[in-house]
Order: structure tokens, then sequence, then C-alpha cells
């Protein structure tokens, strides 16, 4: 049943929060990748209010059935910069902003709309080839060419670390949290760090023990994809 999984991670999150002595909250971000509308509708009737979304053409498909459950979205995928005017004014968050070329098309669509897109800095603090993100020693001067972009509100970051064990990744949720501090510190003009996003199925206990304000679930809600 989704309404007990939606429970379990729940009843996680508070014992993590426990352990970790916050007495802070931390989203919990369904992940709704090749999720049929019915079990999402059973994950919503059991407390979820916010969902992400890996692909454009999944988001546009299951747009208005977010909004009709008033849904917090947020988009979490690699974003081509082609589909970028399909995303814009309809996701509350992109998570995944990775590149100066990408930021510059976010803004321009944001100022065509009459808007600002909130996003987050996705880092790639594993310094992983294959995958997208801000290299760590790099965060800094993107943030201060990104805080000049009026169509952008950075939030805070996010990060998708290498796929270890709980132990394993420790070590990247610390240097996230110490990144996440550090700029947090500077009080960049326009640079809010309000959201630090990391943590999935498989380590979003260890993620929020190390700060993590928002964690991305999606097996541990929704069983295995296809």
């Amino acid at each position: 049943m989704i309404a007990d999984n939606v429970k379990r991670v729940q009843e996680n999150i508070a014992n993590a929060l426990m352990r970790a002595n916050r007495q802070d909250t931390v989203k919990l971000i369904a992940v709704t990748k090749f999720v049929d509308l019915e079990r999402i509708r059973q994950a919503v009737e059991a407390g979820i209010s916010n969902v992400g979304e890996n692909r454009v053409q999944e988001l546009c498909d299951k747009l208005d059935f977010f909004k009709s459950y008033n849904l917090d979205i947020n988009f979490i995928g690699q974003l081509q910069t082609n589909k970028v005017k399909y995303v814009i004014g309809q996701v509350g968050i992109v998570q995944s902003l990775d590149r100066m070329r990408l930021a510059e098309e976010i803004n321009r669509q944001a100022l065509k709309n009459g808007l600002v897109q909130n996003v987050l800095i996705q880092v790639n603090i594993g310094n992983e080839e294959q995958k997208g993100g801000i290299n760590p020693q790099e965060l800094e001067s993107f943030l201060a060419e990104v805080s000049e972009f009026e169509g952008i509100r950075v939030k805070g970051l996010m990060c998708i670390p290498p796929f270890v064990s709980q132990e394993e990744v420790k070590p990247y949720f610390e240097e996230m949290a110490n990144l996440f501090a550090k700029i947090k510190q500077k009080n960049i003009k326009g640079i809010e760090m309000e959201e630090l996003s990391m943590g999935m199925s498989n380590d979003y206990e260890v993620a929020i023990e190390f700060g993590a304000t928002m964690v991305r679930v999606g097996t541990a809600l929704f069983g295995s994809r296809i």
C-alpha cells in the first residue's frame, strides 16, 4: 500500500530529524517519474503535497492533475534549453540549474513571461563525468554571475552524490552541508540559501542528518520503476 509507504517514509524522516537534534522540518518530494496518476493520487491522499518530475513531457502530461490537487511542483531532472519554455512558471522550483547557458535561457523565458523563477543550483559533488552539476570549486563564481539575472531567484543547492553505501555517502553530504553554510555566510546579493536538496530513497535519512531540507523519494514510496 502506497499509504503505508508514505507513513513509513514520514516516520523515518521524523526519526532522522530527532537523531540530528533538528527542530525544523524536511520537505518530502515524491518523485513521480513513470508513476501513473492513480498511484500519485493515493500518495496525495496519504499526505504528499510536493512532487518532483524528471522529464518535461511527463510533467506537461501531469500538470493539470498536479494543479487540481494544488501540489508544489519541482522539476528535478536535467533540463534542455529548448524545453525551458514549457517549465517556466509551471513549477515552483527548478532544482537542476547546472550550467550558464541554461541560466541564461531560464532568465530570458522568465522575463518574457513577467515572472521570477525559483531555482536550486545542482552541484556535481562527486565530480562524475556522466552527471550534470557545477563543480564545487566553481560554485561561488557561478553564483556571482547568476545573481545578476533578474528573472532567477536562487533558493539553495541540490546534489546527486555517487550511488554508494550509506556510510560511503556521508563525506559527500558533509561537503554539501559545508558548501551550503559557506555560501549562506557570504550573503551574496540575490542568492538565498534556504533549501538543501539531497538524499533519495537509498540515503535520505543520512542526508537529513547532514542538514537536508528537501529529500527526493520515489522508489520507497511507489516501488520499483519500469
